[in-house]
């Protein structure tokens, strides 16, 4: 499968996704563990890539989101940003409703 389908495919089949570096339970790089500890307390289960273990998807998903850092958290198939952008909107109590609303409807599914 090409390697855009299969990102397309995770980023439509989850509700809730994050690319990172590593995972939530051993984050490999300091913004990647900001966003899961902004993440966690929201009590919403997520999906995950570790793009360390996917060097396809690592060089891919910059061209599909056209966004170049990592991580990137993705919500109903839209991007919502990399680390800042994740930890400004959770400041301004943005982040929240966003990924709950998104996280209750995956469970209702």
């Amino acid at each position: 499968m090409d390697i855009m389908q299969v990102i397309e495919d995770q980023v439509k089949g989850n509700q809730v996704i994050l690319y990172m570096k590593g995972t939530p339970q051993f984050p490999q790089c300091g913004f990647s563990a900001r966003v899961v500890e902004t993440l966690t307390p929201y009590g919403v289960p997520f999906a995950y890539v570790n793009i360390l273990e996917h060097p396809d998807i690592r060089a891919n998903l910059p061209k599909y989101a056209n966004w170049p850092t990592f991580p990137q958290l993705w919500v109903k198939g839209e991007l919502v940003g990399g680390c800042d952008i994740i930890i400004e909107m959770a400041q301004k109590g943005e982040l929240e409703p966003i990924v709950k609303e998104a996280g209750g409807e995956a469970a209702a599914e």
